[in-house]
């Protein structure tokens, strides 16, 4: 079996994200192919010491670039090839820089957001209403969100995590009328005998039908149908990212705010201003979906009380 099919089982096996599996793939071309063209159970972990070390010192990556080709090759030996003896030393790293994020206003939120219609104002609130990631907006289901108790459950959230945030009052409405569209796409797609949408893991298996129904299918569905890399299946998917980061940018420039803002800046701007309310920061933890506390704690430096929160004495 070649080790590219071999790769495939490996990870659609631990269920890893598309996404995830082409991104670790890519990785390993581009080791193999700096070895020159070697196969990888060939190598040691002197040969990805060294193929680290030259993603710094020749290609300058960031450390999260760094980090994620050695997960990527960690799972390649590990889980493909079954070579869990091997050790990788004295890499050079990448330093990480530290860098605070980059925060919005109420009043930079509220200009960026009065830039924006349609389906990328509808996620901007929920991104800066909610603290929702970009992912995790346009890939909710309809029963995801509950209007009753007013909440969103956020499903396989970064580290395949689940977690509830708020609903925001102002997108009920937009919501609705989105979760309606999205109805009659399905509805229109069903008559056309076209039932498959993606569902998560091996669900498709377990329940044959959840396919059919409104629950499952995304709230931002694409207009059009596509083939699933995966299974082959004609399918209907959610909305491209791309459209959304880019009507983001054009707002924040339509409305003057100059600060390097994106589609994440209003995730940051959630849970900073959250904090400024008077929220304790375990409840904006929780909100976020952050693993540890400490993640969190990065927007208590960004708080808008000055510097570390003092007063200047020329102010007094």
């Amino acid at each position: 079996m070649r080790l590219q099919q071999r790769f495939q089982i490996a990870i659609r096996s631990a269920n890893y994200s598309l996404a995830t599996e082409r991104a670790y793939w890519d990785w390993v071309k581009r080791f193999i192919k700096f070895h020159k063209m070697r196969h990888p159970d060939s190598l040691t972990g002197e040969n990805i010491r060294d193929f680290l070390t030259h993603l710094v010192m020749k290609k300058q990556v960031a450390v999260s670039t760094q980090q994620q080709a050695l997960s990527a090759l960690v799972f390649l030996y590990k889980q493909v090839l079954g070579r869990d003896n091997i050790t990788i030393t004295d890499w050079l790293n990448a330093k990480r820089p530290k860098k605070l994020p980059v925060v919005l206003s109420t009043t930079e939120a509220s200009s960026v957001l009065s830039c924006l219609k349609g389906t990328p104002l509808l996620i901007a609130q929920l991104m800066y209403g909610a603290g929702l990631r970009l992912k995790e907006a346009v890939r909710l289901r309809v029963q995801d969100v509950d209007f009753g108790r007013m909440e969103i459950t956020v499903r396989h959230g970064k580290g395949g995590k689940d977690r509830m945030t708020l609903l925001p009052k102002v997108t009920v409405e937009s919501l609705q009328q989105q979760i309606e569209i999205s109805r009659q796409l399905h509805c229109k797609a069903l008559d056309e005998g076209v039932c498959f949408v993606h569902l998560p893991n091996a669900l498709a298996r377990k329940y044959p039908n959840a396919a059919k129904e409104l629950a499952w299918q995304y709230i931002f569905s694409s207009t059009q149908l596509s083939k699933d890399p995966r299974t082959g299946n004609m399918e209907r998917h959610h909305i491209n990212e791309r459209g959304v980061q880019s009507a983001v940018k054009n707002a924040v420039r339509q409305a003057g705010v100059n600060k390097n803002a994106s589609c994440h800046t209003f995730r940051h701007s959630f849970a900073t201003h959250l904090l400024e309310s008077g929220y304790d920061i375990r409840t904006v933890q929780e909100l976020l979906g952050h693993a540890n506390v400490n993640t969190t704690m990065i927007y208590t430096h960004v708080l808008n009380r000055g510097g570390k929160a003092v007063l200047s004495p020329v102010d007094r």
